[in-house]
This record gives structure tokens, C-alpha cells and sequence, in this order.
């Protein structure tokens, strides 16, 4: 069931949104959109602020996007985030819906599972790898991608193993402990380079090891931020999220992010907005965060 029925003409129901970056070619795959309490999503932001930004139903909830990006590079289908996935339990479904549309969006553009070589996740919160496995009818997790070299960082998945309770229920093990234990799944210590032109860059604050991917290509450069500024309204310096481990880190991160996406024109792919999936982050004559569409 689509929690947010009066939001079917948002782009991802449409079309997919492509732009090319020299040899690379860029698109936005959504997952689906789902509900989120908009205090959760805003954090110590005031509603009365919050709310110019993004609307709220009559629960307090806001609409989430579940944006992957899909490079081509020419010789590989390299595929960012891998959404919310279908293997969420009952009590979870209640809170967050289950839309599950990854796939489906993927194979109308004519991407099968079989065709992706390399998955990179930024963190491995269940919003961000569910679908990086699927449960087979005879109950076994395999992976979704079966020819698909998987990438994480490290570091988040040793915390995953042993998560606070704080963010426990954040954390689904079926959806990366069988690619590392079976070898297909990498995993990075932040700055790899991954295929010439794309690489990862860490930038804690949402959690402490989560991984920008930078895309490199003719003389331009694009960013998979991930829940650093999951969306455009989060933005601003200050405008962090409840589910943030590191507050302060977050801020950190966005000046250190800004220095350069903002100096340079990097094109920021935001990773939960369900309008607006990339944008160039500018700072207007009275020195506020602007986004300008792509």
C-alpha cells in the first residue's frame, strides 16, 4: 500500500532522471517513497521552521525518498545504494510501509540484476542495502545482484555487529553478513578508489565511518552525499537529522563538504529527497545554502 497515494506524480513514478558526466552516464533509481515522523527527520529544528520545507500529514509524518544512483561507465553498471528492500519484519512495515519499487523501476529501463558489477553502499542503515540480498523460496538469503562485487566501509560493519541500542533496529544483518562471510562483499577503509573516476570519502556524522561516493568525469564532478544532507532541505549547516550519532560531526563534515562542492560545482545527489534527487548546493548574496535544480 502507498502511504503517500496523493504524491503519485512525484518524478520517480514518471521518469528517471539522467545526465551524463563525461564518459559516465548518471541516473536516479527510486526504491519508493515512505513515511517518516518529521521531528525524527529535522531533529532539534522546530516545526514551525521544519514544515515551510516539507509537509507533514495529520501522524507528523513527512514523505521520504529512497533514491539509488545507477552509473554507467561504459564497461560496468555500477549501482549506489540498494534502497529499502522486501525483507522488512511486520512491526517495522507498520512504521515505515514496505514500497520495495527498486527492481521494478531498474528492469522498465531495461537493468536486470544480472547486469549490475559493482554495489556500493554508503552505510549499512536498512534503508540504504536492503535490497543488496533477497530471500529465496527455500528461505536462504542470496544476493540480489548475483555477479555484483558489493563495497561497504569497514568500520560500519564491525559497529553493525555490535550496534548501541541507541540504533540497533537500524541495522538488518541478512542484508550484508552473507556477502561478507561469502567474500563478495568488500570491505573499504574510506578513500579507495573504486573504478577509475568513481571513489569513496568518508564523512562522519550520521554515523562514524559512513562514505560519500565521488563521481569524477570531463572536468565535473558528482557526489552520492548520503544521509550527510539527505535531502535539500537539510541543507543548511545547522539542519541535521535525530538519527545522527555525531551531531557536531555532521556540521563538520558539511563545511568540510562544502568547501569543495561549492567551490567547485559539484552536483549533489541527495539520497532521501522524493522531489528533488540532485542539485547544485550554492550560497546566495546573503551567504544562505541555495540548491539550484540540475
Amino acid at each position: 500500500m502507498n502511504p503517500w497515494p496523493r504524491f503519485s506524480s512525484l518524478w520517480h513514478t514518471t521518469s528517471m532522471p539522467t545526465l551524463t558526466l563525461g564518459d559516465f552516464e548518471l541516473s536516479i533509481f527510486s526504491d519508493g517513497i515512505y513515511p517518516l515522523d518529521g521531528g525524527a527527520f529535522f531533529g532539534v529544528i522546530p516545526k514551525i521552521m521544519w514544515s515551510r520545507k516539507a509537509a507533514a500529514d495529520e501522524k507528523n509524518y513527512v514523505q521520504a525518498g529512497l533514491n539509488s544512483l545507477l552509473i554507467r561507465t561504459g564497461k560496468k553498471n555500477i549501482l549506489v545504494e540498494t534502497g529499502m528492500g522486501n525483507k522488512l519484519s511486520e512491526r517495522m512495515v507498520k512504521f515505515y510501509g514496505q514500497p520495495a519499487k527498486l527492481l521494478s523501476n531498474l528492469a522498465t529501463a531495461g537493468v536486470a540484476p544480472e547486469d549490475i558489477d559493482i554495489v556500493i553502499n554508503t552505510h549499512l542503515h536498512f534503508d540504504h542495502c536492503g535490497w543488496n540480498t533477497v530471500r529465496g523460496q527455500d528461505g536462504k538469503i542470496v544476493p540480489t545482484f548475483p555477479r555484483a562485487k558489493y563495497y561497504a566501509p569497514e568500520g560500519e560493519w564491525q559497529y553493525a555487529r555490535r550496534p548501541s541500542d541507541r540504533d540497533a533496529i537500524s541495522y538488518i544483518p541478512d542484508n550484508y553478513d552473507p556477502l561478507v562471510q561469502s567474500g563478495q562483499m568488500t570491505l573499504l577503509k574510506g578513500g579507495e578508489e573504486i573504478v577509475p573516476g568513481i571513489s569513496v570519502k568518508t564523512f562522519p556524522g550520521h554515523t562514524a565511518h559512513m562514505q560519500a561516493v565521488i563521481v569524477e568525469g570531463g572536468g565535473r564532478t558528482a557526489c552520492y552525499i548520503s544521509d550527510l544532507i539527505p535531502t535539500t532541505s537539510h541543507i543548511d549547516l545547522t539542519w541535521g537529522m535525530a538519527f545522527d550519532l555525531y551531531p557536531l560531526q555532521t556540521i563538520e563534515s558539511k563545511k568540510l563538504y562544502y568547501a569543495k562542492a561549492i567551490a567547485e560545482k559539484w552536483l549533489t545527489v541527495f539520497t532521501h529527497d522524493p522531489k528533488t534527487p540532485w542539485a547544485y548546493v550554492e550560497k546566495d548574496e546573503l551567504g544562505k545554502m541555495v540548491a539550484k535544480g540540475a
